[in-house]
Parts: C-alpha cells; sequence; structure tokens
C-alpha cells in the first residue's frame, strides 16, 4: 500500500518534446493574433511602425526562452518560474511570484482566453454574444458569453484532472491544427494580395510615419514623450498574444529528459510562433489599409480581412479557427499552472491540498482551485484591462529571472549547466533593458491598469510572513 501511494504521489514521464513544444506553441496561440493588431495599428499608423512592434515582440520573446532555457537545465522541476526565483533570490521572491501568478497572471489570462472563445462562438451562434445579458443589477451585468467561458474553464479543468495524457493529446491536437490553419490563412491571404492597399501601406511617405491614427479615420502626432507612450501600449497586445511560451518549464517533473527537452521546447515553440506571427502580420498589410485595421469592428482585424479573402463565409471559417485556438490555449495554461500552485505547497507555502496528486498523478485540487479563481475573473474582469493589468507584472518576473541567471553563475558556479543562455551576456542583457524600458513607460503612461497589478504582487511580500508563520504553527502542533 504504501509503494502504491508513493507511486500516486509521482509524477509520470509522459510528455515528450513534441507535447513540450506543442505546449508551448498552444499556450501563446490564442485569440491576441486576429486582434490585438487592430490597436496597433492605432498606436502607430503605419505598416512599418506595425512590423517593428512585432519584431521587437518576437525579439524579446526569443531571448528570453533561449535564456530560460539555462535555467530549466539546470533545475528541471515542476513549477517553472517558481523554481528559478526561489533558487536565485529565496522563497520571498518566488512566493511573490507564485501568489501573482495564482491571483492575476495566469488565472486572469485564463479567464481572458475563455471569454475570447465566447466573443467569436458568438458569431455562429449570436445568443452567446457578450451584449446578451442573463443577470443585471445595476450597472453590473452577466452575459452570456461570460457564462460560456466559464464553462469552457471547468471543462478543460476537468479534462485535465482525468490525467496529463488526457490533457497533452487535446493539446498536440488543437495546436497542430490551429498553427496549419494560420498558416493556410497566411498563404491564402497572400494570395488576395492587393497590390494597391500594399502601396499604399508601404509607401515611402506612410512606412514609417508614426501617428496617432483613430478608428473615425482622424490622425494626431506625437510629441516625443507621446512616441515612447504609443510604442509601449502598442507593445502591450503583441507581448501578451506571445506570452505563456514557459508554459513547458512548469511541467517540467512530467517531461521526458527534461534537461534537453525543455530548453529546445521553450525554443521551437517560440520561433514557431515568432514565424508565424510575423507571417500573419505582413499579410494584414497586403490585404487592409492601415485605416481599415485601425476601424476594425471591435478590433477583430482578422474577420475584416476574411471577409477579403473567403468572402461571407470568412467569418464562419474564422471564427471556427479562433474557438479552436482559444479552446487549445487555455488547455496548455490550465495544464501547466496548476504545477506551480502544487510546487509552493510542497514548500509549505500555499493550501496544503494543491500539493497533493489524485490516483491520476495529476494536482486536482490545484486545478479546481485555479479554475475557481478564473471563474471570478471571467465576472469581474474586461478583456482590455486584463491585458496591461498582466503583461506588466509578466514582464517583471520574466526580468527577474533572467536576472537570476547572472546571480546563479556567480553564486552558484558548480551547478551543471547543460545548456547555456544564447548569446550570454549580451542578449539577456538586451531583454533586461528592453522590459524595464517597457515597464517604466507602461507604469507612467497606463498607471490606471498596471499600477492595480503591480500593487497585487506587492502584497505578496507581507502575505508570505503571514503563510510562513501560519505554516510553522500548523507544523509545530503536529508534534
Amino acid at each position: 500500500m504504501m509503494s502504491t501511494k508513493k507511486e500516486n504521489q509521482e509524477f509520470k514521464k509522459s510528455l515528450g518534446l513534441l507535447d513540450a513544444t506543442m505546449l508551448v506553441a498552444g499556450s501563446m496561440i490564442g485569440s491576441g493574433i486576429f486582434i490585438v493588431s487592430s490597436d496597433i495599428a492605432r498606436n502607430t499608423g503605419s505598416a512599418g511602425w506595425l512590423m517593428v512592434v512585432w519584431l521587437i515582440c518576437g525579439f524579446m520573446t526569443l531571448a528570453a526562452a533561449l535564456s530560460y532555457g539555462e535555467l530549466s537545465a539546470m533545475f528541471p522541476k515542476a513549477g517553472g518560474q517558481y523554481v528559478y526565483l526561489k533558487e536565485a533570490y529565496g522563497p520571498v521572491v518566488s512566493f511573490t511570484f507564485g501568489w501573482t501568478f495564482f491571483a492575476v497572471i495566469q488565472t486572469a489570462t485564463i479567464a481572458a482566453v475563455g471569454v475570447a472563445f465566447s466573443k467569436f462562438t458568438a458569431y455562429l451562434f449570436p445568443v452567446l454574444d457578450e451584449d446578451v445579458y442573463l443577470l443585471e443589477v445595476g450597472s453590473y451585468h452577466v452575459s452570456s458569453a461570460q457564462v460560456l467561458a466559464i464553462g469552457v474553464i471547468l471543462l478543460l479543468t476537468l479534462i485535465n484532472t482525468r490525467g496529463v495524457q488526457n490533457g497533452k493529446t487535446l493539446q498536440t491536437i488543437l495546436t497542430l491544427i490551429k498553427i496549419l490553419s494560420l498558416i493556410l490563412l497566411v498563404l491564402f491571404g497572400f494570395a488576395a494580395f492587393d497590390s494597391d492597399v500594399w502601396n499604399q501601406n508601404w509607401s515611402a511617405a506612410t512606412r514609417w510615419d508614426l501617428h496617432r491614427l483613430n478608428a473615425d479615420g482622424s490622425a494626431a502626432g506625437y510629441s516625443l514623450f507621446g512616441t515612447f507612450a504609443a510604442m509601449s501600449a502598442a507593445l502591450v497586445g503583441a507581448l501578451f498574444s506571445s506570452d505563456s511560451w514557459h508554459s513547458s518549464s512548469a511541467v517540467a517533473g512530467e517531461i521526458k529528459n527534461p534537461q534537453r527537452n525543455i530548453g529546445l521546447s521553450l525554443a521551437l515553440g517560440t520561433v514557431i510562433v515568432t514565424t508565424i506571427y510575423i507571417l500573419t502580420n505582413l499579410m494584414y498589410t497586403g490585404v487592409l489599409t492601415m485605416e481599415h485595421m485601425a476601424s476594425a469592428p471591435k478590433d477583430r482585424v482578422a474577420m475584416v480581412v476574411a471577409q477579403q479573402i473567403f468572402g461571407p463565409l470568412g467569418i464562419g471559417i474564422l471564427a471556427v479557427m479562433i474557438m479552436i485556438s482559444t479552446f487549445g490555449c487555455n488547455n496548455g495554461l490550465i495544464l501547466a499552472g496548476a504545477r506551480v500552485y502544487y510546487s509552493m505547497a510542497n514548500d509549505g507555502l500555499f493550501f496544503k491540498k494543491t500539493g497533493r496528486l489524485n490516483h491520476k498523478a495529476v494536482p486536482a485540487y490545484a486545478l479546481w482551485l485555479q479554475g475557481g479563481v478564473a471563474t471570478i475573473w471571467c465576472l469581474t474582469g474586461k478583456y482590455g484591462d486584463l491585458l496591461d493589468m498582466i503583461t506588466c507584472v509578466v514582464v517583471i518576473f520574466y526580468m527577474l529571472c533572467i536576472i537570476g541567471i547572472f546571480l546563479l553563475r556567480r553564486k552558484r558556479p558548480d551547478i551543471p549547466r547543460p545548456y547555456k543562455a544564447f548569446g550570454y551576456p549580451l542578449i539577456p542583457a538586451l531583454y533586461i533593458l528592453m522590459g524595464l524600458s517597457f515597464i517604466v513607460l507602461l507604469v507612467i503612461y497606463k498607471p490606471q491598469f498596471t499600477w492595480p497589478g503591480i500593487i497585487i504582487t506587492l502584497l505578496g511580500i507581507p502575505l508570505y510572513y503571514v503563510v510562513r508563520r501560519s505554516s510553522h504553527l500548523t507544523h509545530s502542533n503536529e508534534y
């Protein structure tokens, strides 16, 4: 009986390189690539700067992923970033990350992607639209889109409690489908290439004309500080669309040959998605003018593109694509997220039950707790607000992890490093500099969204001492 219990309390090495790569790519590709280019077009006003934003985003994502490869090879344990921060800085910083991950980063992202799934499902079934209210109390309301988002989150949570095999199979299949779908969209888009549109977007007079382009067609120039603010605002959506590239590191305990496959999956997944994103946006500029991108209804620029490419069938085709994309994205987020809480619980810093595995060798309690908080976010948060709040906090912790590479090379030089950060120290240092610039500009120019996320993060510091004291008291009472 004791051996069986021990076996059930250990993760099973079920994920190969393909599974881990599809987890990375699938967690990255959600709804953002179909939406956020509209906001980027409004902030930049030109095709050249639109592409610069996506190239900066691609560089930052790849630089971070290639740097994380060193950390994942050194510490191939479930929990990913939580483990790296604990090893580099100690329990206060790692707990603060874990608390923020639970309170905002992962759960709010799951909610945002779930709501996005609902919004595009409404194209096929209008009764599920976000404007169809099922409950109204004063100014507060609950829409059918929110209810559907909650239903999808709970369904995927249930699937993942039945074992990692179910989650990984669903993730791999859905990710392959959406990668193929995006590639086909790009190919059909270039086939529908409009030379007049391309010339208008890429003429010498317009391609580097950075300005504010409003949805009503009006335009406005920027001051020097306005230029920095516009670029940081534009990067929010791009970085959110490329987030969760670190998902395979969170499930390290279930990956075969983790020292090799985690870092490789991070590199392969981010390269695949970054390439597709850049080609998709380049295709957008050959089908729609910047004015049309900026004024896309509800920012759904890909819907307008699909109509141009496929005609009346375009909306239905793309709606199905995005439904598959967001469904698969949330599956990856749900699968990976619970492993962080599992690691925290095993350090005595989270609910004890989240550190237990069920008979299928997955942290079921952690999965349901995560689903419950994501449900609350569905009922209270707005998609656009969550973008800013999440992205700022996320980049802060990415920076801390990458700074940790420098610290660990000094503090613990004897730890085996099967893989070393690509381009060290230049590439990691560039990411740190770019990330810091992004955060400062966002705090200055979008304080109403960024400060709530930062305050929630800082609350983790006093909360750590409360939890540690409670854990010590509980431990003492057991003797």
